[in-house]
């Protein structure tokens, strides 16, 4: 112990404890993991996007940021009707951006859209979410096995099944199902 000299004598003053490792280093340390781990969320377990069109108004605008669950449909689980997800852009499009969809048309079933509504094996949909009836006809077809009919919520101004060339999308093809909306921050959610 140091000494300082003082009126009434010398009194110890402590030693400075040993800094074991240095700021730098552990702060370092700290950032790799939580780097190693936001890349293995972001790889296996959730991913972003930045909606581009306006295809799913109302329920999500144009240049909203989603969060989708990467593992909604590992092992037994299959995509849902009313699910909205995220899948690889239909190589017609030629485009590098995925696109977002509700799931309408399940494998196996028969889809139709007239006057104004979605048949689904003969069965008018009840479709809340949607912007305005469907203007156009389309169909019938039938959904093939491990493959889905997507559609947007914006149905007359939606690039979506009912326009492409090949219309159904493949189950390997869909990368997540959208569970959340985090910005605009106004309309932070859970998306349904």
């Amino acid at each position: 112990m140091k000494q300082k000299k003082h009126r009434s004598g010398p009194i110890a003053l402590p030693e400075k404890p040993a800094i074991k490792g240095s700021f730098l280093k552990e702060t370092a340390k700290v950032f790799a993991m939580a780097l190693v781990i936001a890349i293995v969320l972001k790889m296996f377990i959730v991913d972003s996007r930045v909606v581009p069109s306006s295809s799913m108004y109302p329920t999500i605008e144009e240049q909203d940021r989603i969060v989708l669950n990467k593992l909604a449909y590992v092992g037994d689980r299959a995509p849902q009707r009313g699910d909205i997800v995220v899948f690889k852009a239909p190589e017609e499009l030629d485009s590098p951006y995925d696109l977002v969809k509700r799931v309408i048309g399940l494998p196996g079933e028969m889809l139709e859209v007239k006057d104004g509504a979605v048949y689904i094996d003969g069965e008018a949909l009840q479709e809340g979410y949607v912007f305005e009836a469907p203007g156009y006809a389309y169909g019938p077809v039938t959904v093939p096995e491990n493959c889905y009919f997507m559609m947007g919520d914006n149905r007359n101004h939606s690039l979506d099944s009912h326009y492409w060339e090949e219309p159904f999308v493949p189950e390997q093809e869909i990368k997540g199902k959208v569970v959340l909306r985090y910005w605009p921050f106004s309309s932070f959610g859970v998306l349904e």
